[in-house]
């Protein structure tokens, strides 16, 4: 059992305890998520599976969709409702054409900087870990991409907050508690991220996903071969044995990567060698 399977997390659970339970239900350990989902966050949760782990780097290195919900009004240590409350206050009518323009002002390159409540390690500690014993460090700045933004729906007026939600595509590594405090800055208003759903990462949507509860060993896997955006090229028995022992190959082809199939299963991934560009050798191997 080699592929991969798509889970729409359910609330309150983690992305470790979602995996725990898909290694019960498989009978096997060889199981990891591609892209934590913090625990009140829902969706789209790709887990790969046995051999699938070995394209756990491309998986993760896919866009992601998420739709968000900001409340205003309030500011949080965590940057999330869920976080110590730090400021509250009864914020400003603002306009749905304000809102999107401070929208459309993060599209393209996003100076990021980490959220303090987060697993990203500075000096070997993860960042929550110096936030739970009450200890300053300096956040590290990552540079992240913002394709796409948008308002849904109306803006919801309430006594005390405001609320709002917008649909984003994000790069790797974007966090969408900092994308809120930042858009919340720029509006001028306290405000925090007030749920998350994940709805797409790369081809996976949610509309594919299955709940963690549904997963069995006779669910359906996607395929090494299908969840690869690479060119496949189908290979005889001579080569498959050539590429089965690891062999570098001559570059007959119009690729700087591809995968090799071998009777409609993924065999290995191929690369040209950037030492010698008439000769492919082998970058992921599933055999």
């Amino acid at each position: 059992m080699d592929g991969i399977v798509i889970i729409n997390k359910e609330k309150g659970m983690t992305s470790r305890d979602v995996v725990n339970i898909a290694i019960s239900k498989l009978n096997t350990r060889k199981i990891g998520h591609m892209g934590t989902l913090d625990p009140d966050a829902t969706g789209v949760l790709v887990l790969a599976v046995n051999k699938a782990l070995k394209i756990s780097t491309e998986i993760t290195a896919y866009d992601k969709e998420y739709i968000a919900e900001v409340t205003l009004g309030i500011d949080t240590d965590t940057l999330d409702i869920t976080g110590n409350v730090l400021k509250k206050e009864i914020p400003r009518k603002v306009t749905k054409e304000e809102i999107e323009s401070v929208l459309n002002s993060f599209l393209g390159k996003y100076i990021m900087e980490v959220p303090k409540y987060s697993a990203v390690k500075v000096n070997g500690k993860k960042l929550y870990e110096y936030a739970r014993e009450n200890k300053d460090v300096k956040l590290p700045i990552k540079e992240v991409y913002v394709n796409e933004i948008k308002l849904m729906g109306d803006i919801c007026y309430y006594d005390d907050v405001t609320k709002f939600s917008f649909k984003c595509n994000v790069s790797k590594g974007t966090y969408i508690r900092s994308l809120i405090r930042d858009i919340c800055k720029k509006l001028g208003i306290s405000g925090t991220m007030s749920s998350l759903v994940r709805t797409k990462q790369g081809k996976f949507t949610i509309s594919n996903a299955i709940k963690i509860s549904d997963l069995s060993k006779d669910s359906k896997l996607i395929s090494i071969k299908d969840v690869l955006d690479l060119p496949n090229i189908e290979v005889d028995d001579f080569l498959f044995k050539k590429i089965k022992n690891g062999s570098k190959l001559k570059n007959i082809y119009n690729y700087d990567k591809f995968c090799f199939v071998y009777k409609n299963k993924a065999l290995a991934i191929y690369i040209v060698d950037k030492n010698n560009i008439d000769i492919i050798k082998p970058y992921k191997v599933f055999i």
